[in-house]
């Protein structure tokens, strides 16, 4: 593969790459030297990338590999659940209520909060936007056990989200009854 096909092929897909890796990493520096490092993989193996169909799922396999080879030597540690869902109550407790509201953030924080496999497959189909045959590409499931992982993940962050709002609805009206 000449610079040219590299440059037009694969350096388009670092953006993706990145969020990707930041879905694992939490640390967009630490995600960014992931992306590099495969980057620099990929450049360095650029005459074997002519043999693969899919070079965007290769390359989203092996930040996928990276990231949990980090996290498995202790490099860096991911937050356990219990420790996110204490970060996100004090940052809500300090960001602002229209913040704290909108949607996307609360989406955003359940699917964090989300087990590994199952935040990788609903970003993956909901973040980027993937195909079902390129997420089996990444992650090695089969499209069946993709779909009921993704099913899972939406199911679950539904579930919270809605819990989140009849909170908050409840809250409301005890606010109201107290002023009235």
């Amino acid at each position: 593969m000449r610079i040219d096909e590299f440059t037009e092929k694969v350096l388009p897909l670092s953006e993706r790459l990145i969020r990707f890796a930041g879905s694992f990493l939490k640390e967009r520096e630490d995600a960014r030297d992931v992306v590099q490092d495969v980057l620099m993989t990929l450049w360095e193996k650029r005459g074997e990338l002519e043999r693969i169909d899919l070079p965007g799922a290769f390359a989203m396999r092996m930040v996928r590999n990276r990231c949990l080879d980090r996290i498995k030597r202790g490099r860096l540690v991911p937050l356990s659940r219990e420790a996110e869902a204490r970060m996100a109550s004090w940052r809500s407790a300090e960001e602002d209520h229209s913040e704290v509201r909108d949607t996307d953030v609360l989406v955003r924080r359940l699917m964090a909060s989300l087990p590994e496999q199952q935040r990788t497959v609903i970003h993956l189909r909901d973040v980027e936007q993937l195909e079902f045959e390129e997420m089996a590409a990444i992650t090695g499931m089969n499209v069946n056990a993709l779909r009921v992982c993704l099913s899972r993940a939406r199911k679950q962050v539904r579930e919270e989200l809605l819990k989140i709002w009849e909170h908050e609805e409840r809250r409301g009206k005890n606010m109201a009854r107290e002023v009235l």
